[in-house]
Order: structure tokens, then C-alpha cells, then sequence
């Protein structure tokens, strides 16, 4: 995944770092949308964020259960005018 630069535009990279920044959305979610793995996600993080910010998302990040498992979300009240693809 080393140039994912020049396969994702940089609107795809922003909302990749934003999902991931996220504590509610799932690597899988991520993996759904962009079909990137949580290992690429991290590589584009590490890539395109502060190396003193990448470290606190990882700290935050790590043994979290919301960001590892899609899961957790079926409990979620979810609005009937909310469409579900």
C-alpha cells in the first residue's frame, strides 16, 4: 500500500483519516467502503498524520472493541427513517 497516493484521491485519504479518527466506526466499515485493511489504514495514518498525533490515535485506538468488531453496532437504536444499504 505504499503509494496509496496514487491510487486514492486525496478526498478518499481525508475520510479514510477521518473514519479512523472516529471512535464509533470499525476498521471494517473502512474495509467496506474502501477495501482497506486495518493494517493499510494505519500505514496511511502513520503516512499522512504528526508522528506525535498518530501516536495518541494509537494509544486511543488500541483494545478498543468499536473500532475491531461491526458487531457491536446491531444494538444501536437506529431510526426507522434511516435507510440501510
Amino acid at each position: 500500500m505504499k503509494n496509496f497516493k496514487n491510487i486514492l484521491s486525496k478526498d478518499q485519504i481525508d475520510r479514510i483519516i477521518e473514519m479512523a479518527w472516529e471512535d464509533r466506526t470499525p476498521f471494517d466499515a473502512i474495509k467496506n467502503q474502501f477495501g482497506i485493511n486495518e493494517k493499510n489504514v494505519k500505514y496511511i495514518l502513520r503516512s499522512s498524520l504528526k508522528l506525535k498525533t498518530y501516536l495518541v490515535w494509537r494509544k486511543r485506538v488500541v483494545g478498543r472493541k468499536t473500532k475491531h468488531s461491526l458487531s457491536s453496532f446491531s444494538n444501536r437504536f437506529k431510526s426507522k427513517n434511516q435507510r440501510f444499504y
